[in-house]
């Protein structure tokens, strides 16, 4: 009927239920199930089996799969990653990004803009997300080590992933995907010259990890430090605005 409340999915009944389990970790929780139901009945070794029950939901949670909704705000620049911010600063984009890759596509300005960084603690949706909607214009993957994703250095130096995506207006915005300490695989879903809508799903990376965000020039991010974002659905900056925030780290 006309008036009725319809949820994100165009149901008539607003309801919770579970998300879906991405089809990345669906093999990996499947094992630790089978291998703890191995221990708890074949073997009636509880003490093994208890606990590997436990790592087998701890997986399915890990790689659960929410849907999202999008704000429809063409200004919106909207969070890559679930998580904290931890770092918001003014720093220049990375190299990968900036450099002629040979494409004719030129990257970001090399001229100092807002960088966010958030951090996914294991509990947080691994799945991350594109912050505008436009054209994947880059995917460069970087090896490197597995520091803490949350230093700084971390940015520089680890495993990490960057991505480009250009809008039809000629804006273009930067992130980076970076794996920590326990995160070893850093898993993409697109390609250059793929079509996005913003917040469709663009990767994810098994276990603690960071991305970062570079905003275009002259926009200033409109989360704070400490904040929880929540990809594809929190709006961290808007294009054509710039706020200057106290805690910003310089």
């Amino acid at each position: 009927m006309a008036g009725d409340l319809l949820d994100n999915q165009g149901r008539g009944d607003v309801r919770w239920s579970l998300p879906p389990i991405h089809p990345e970790g669906r093999k990996y929780g499947l094992i630790a199930l089978v291998v703890s139901l191995f221990f708890l009945i074949g073997l009636d070794w509880e003490i093994v089996g208890w606990p590997l029950l436990a790592l087998s939901a701890g997986i399915f949670a890990f790689f659960r799969d929410p849907e999202r909704v999008v704000p429809q705000d063409d200004s919106a620049i909207l969070a890559p990653a679930d998580g904290q911010v931890t770092m918001i600063a003014e720093v220049e984009p990375p190299r990968e990004l900036v450099i002629d890759d040979g494409s004719g596509i030129g990257g970001l300005s090399p001229d100092t803009v807002t960088r966010v960084s958030i951090f996914l603690s294991v509990f947080d949706v691994h799945i991350n997300r594109t912050p505008i909607a436009g054209t994947v214009q880059r995917v460069v993957y970087i090896p490197g080590s597995f520091a803490d994703a949350g230093l700084d250095k971390a940015s520089e130096e680890n495993e990490r992933q960057h991505i480009l995506v250009e809008r039809s207006d000629g804006t273009k915005v930067g992130f980076t995907q970076i794996a920590g300490l326990v995160a070893r695989r850093i898993v993409p879903f697109v390609k250059p010259g793929d079509t996005l809508g913003a917040g469709q799903r663009v990767g994810l990376i098994r276990f603690g990890s960071r991305v970062d965000i570079y905003l275009p020039a002259g926009t200033g991010s409109d989360v704070l430090l400490g904040q929880r974002v929540v990809a594809g659905e929190t709006v961290i900056a808007r294009l054509g605005a710039r706020k200057l925030l106290e805690g910003v780290s310089q």
